[in-house]
């Protein structure tokens, strides 16, 4: 089973549920190196007349690694049945196992970026703008929120992209 490239206006999801609730494995690099990790943060609209998808990843993480060296990274989502996966994926760094013979999910090209064959949509996204999150940005009605998020990690690095194809499970 492949996958089929749809028009993003051939989607219809909730945004708050698919990244909040289900999750994804956002991955950098190429079908000869990469890193996954997963994610329960971003947002997804338009910006600059173009589809975007914003990601947030610490700069401490593997796969931050792989998505600065890039122009593009991919953003993959799974049923319920891959959620061991998505939690293997977000405990365990790339740096000390091979996620991909843990797991048993499936690399693939898309674009030419990496996406995985077992997920039932993968949104492949080209770098445009990012930005540095850091304690002084915060506003006075956001009031602790640097020591619940970040007492102890790193902050984000944001990056916003531009949707460039939408692929769905045939």
């Amino acid at each position: 089973m492949g996958f089929k490239k749809i028009q993003l206006s051939e989607l219809n999801f909730n945004p708050f549920d698919l990244i909040g609730k289900d999750w994804m494995l956002l991955t950098g690099g190429n079908s000869e190196s990469f890193n996954t990790m997963t994610a329960s943060w971003g947002q997804m609209g338009i910006l600059w007349g173009k589809p975007v998808m914003t990601c947030y990843i610490r700069t401490n993480r593997y796969t931050y690694e792989f998505v600065e060296k890039g122009d593009c990274l991919t953003a993959s989502f799974f049923g319920e049945q891959y959620r061991d996966v998505l939690k293997f994926c977000g405990a365990n760094s790339g740096r000390d196992c091979d996620k991909v013979s843990e797991t048993g999910i499936t690399p693939t090209e898309l674009d030419g970026c990496v996406g995985f064959k077992e997920a039932k949509m993968v949104l492949v996204c080209k770098k445009l703008y990012t930005y540095d999150m850091c304690s002084e940005e915060f506003v006075p009605s956001a009031k602790g929120f640097d020591q619940q998020f970040y007492s102890s990690d790193p902050y984000h690095k944001a990056y916003i992209c531009e949707i460039t194809g939408a692929y769905i499970k045939e």
